[in-house]
């Protein structure tokens, strides 16, 4: 047993780990969130105006897309510095490109200032943004998972995955207050507040990373790996040549989650209100009160994946989504905000719950310490980029195939849930045969 003053030493570095990566991940996903409100609005207007409104608009939400693009990319290279110089210095730079990138954006020259330079360097801040980004979630799940006791690891880790919706939350409040500003005002000035503002919540974020330990688990790892003459210059290599059948578990298993979290909070948006008819006010409530259940029952997903094992809460959240994808849309369908909202935050709170709950720990526990970094980095990201960012455009192509009909996308969303519901399954056989790691939850509920 450890000494008082080492648990409340263990304690003190437990909060301030997840802490640290719960801001960062808030940030994140604020700057997200108003990206995506701001791109139909207020950038095409601002950096093509030379172009048509449709053109104006699909200009902007290509320089969106621009962001999920390069995550990959910067996953794959900050989850390399995170393997191989420590999870330290890899939060600490993503934090602080994401925040050159994000108060960058608030100071761009306009199209009408600067011409074409213009677009070009909102593009550089939308790479450099999603290049930061890439790693960000999975630093802060690997810097928490390596931190806490493997009894307690899904509740920690579920709570900088349920801080997403907290930053999307805030990136439309904030986007509605700019939006009572008159046009002149907004157009001349107040769109860059919004950016602005988060250089303070930056630069708390960077001296708290800043101020953090090397986790312990990293660092005995890595003397383990020294002692045996073993150390890997490139973790990556490490992992495509042992962890190939992980991986795939890991994305398939972020599939479905991916699929469902981009249906209803980008897709479910505008399906409400430009093909059910709902009244976009309406439609904004609705999301924000889902969006607000969401964020209680992440972590109540989280304790139940420790009390469970984190692969079998994973897999019961494909399940329920397997159950409501039907009775969700033919709620949305009614135009009843109040079903609409009920069933609307029964999908988010219960089944994106589950699968958000237990994914943190679900993945930590597929890769061993030396590359988990670099693992789920690839899983969330991969996933993303080919699975999550392209599903709005899918479903609403596929609405569009059907005649106004939400079919195709229930049958979109049945598909991936039951990938995941599979890939859950075979990732808790896979964990349960690690033996560099601690008993971990799905073993010892197995037992």
């Amino acid at each position: 047993m450890q000494p008082a003053h080492a648990q409340k030493a263990d304690r003190r570095n437990i909060r301030r780990a997840v802490f640290a990566s719960t801001l960062g991940t808030i940030i994140e996903w604020y700057d997200y969130g108003l990206y995506a409100a701001a791109s139909g609005l207020i950038i095409n207007k601002l950096f093509f105006p030379q172009l048509s409104s449709l053109a104006g608009t699909l200009a902007a939400f290509a320089t969106f897309a621009v962001g999920f693009i390069i995550r990959p990319l910067g996953g794959i290279v900050i989850s390399h510095i995170g393997d191989k110089y420590g999870r330290k210095p890899a939060l600490v730079f993503c934090v602080t490109i994401m925040g050159a990138a994000t108060v960058g954006l608030g100071i761009l020259p306009t199209w009408q200032q600067a011409g074409i330079i213009a677009p070009l360097l909102l593009v550089l801040m939308r790479m450099m943004q999603g290049f930061g980004a890439g790693a960000e979630l999975a630093g802060a799940i690997t810097l928490i998972a390596e931190y806490t006791p493997p009894s307690r690891r899904a509740f920690f880790t579920s709570i900088p995955n349920a801080a997403t919706n907290f930053g999307v939350m805030i990136a439309i409040a904030t986007f509605l207050l700019i939006s009572y500003v008159p046009e002149d005002i907004l157009f001349s000035w107040a769109w860059r507040v919004p950016f602005l503002l988060s250089l303070g919540l930056f630069g708390v974020a960077i001296y708290i990373r800043s101020k953090l330990d090397e986790t312990p688990e990293y660092v005995a790892a890595m003397e383990k790996a020294s002692k045996k003459a073993k150390a890997e210059r490139v973790p990556l290599a490490q992992l495509f040549r042992n962890s190939r059948r992980e991986l795939l578990c890991g994305f398939f298993a972020m599939g479905g989650h991916q699929a469902l979290s981009y249906v209803l909070n980008t897709f479910a948006l505008s399906y409400m209100t430009n093909t059910v008819g709902m009244a976009k006010s309406d439609s904004l409530v609705v999301l924000i009160i889902a969006l607000f259940f969401s964020l209680f029952c992440a972590p109540v997903g989280g304790l139940l994946a420790d009390r469970f094992g984190s692969a079998n809460i994973f897999a019961a959240g494909a399940m329920i989504a397997l159950a409501l994808v039907y009775p969700l849309f033919l709620a949305i369908d009614s135009k009843d905000v109040v079903l609409a909202t009920i069933a609307m935050s029964a999908v988010y709170g219960i089944s994106w719950g589950c699968t958000c709950g237990a994914q943190g720990a679900f993945l930590a526990n597929l890769f061993p310490t030396q590359y988990r970094f670099s693992g789920i980095a690839m899983c969330r990201e991969m996933s993303g980029a080919l699975i999550g960012g392209p599903t709005p455009f899918i479903a609403t192509a596929l609405v569009a195939y059907a005649n106004g009909k939400p079919t195709y996308v229930m049958v979109f969303l049945a598909v991936f849930s039951f990938l995941t519901l599979i890939a859950a399954l075979l990732g808790k056989q896979l964990s349960r045969h690690r033996d560099d790691e601690p008993a971990l939850p799905e073993a010892r509920t197995a037992a």
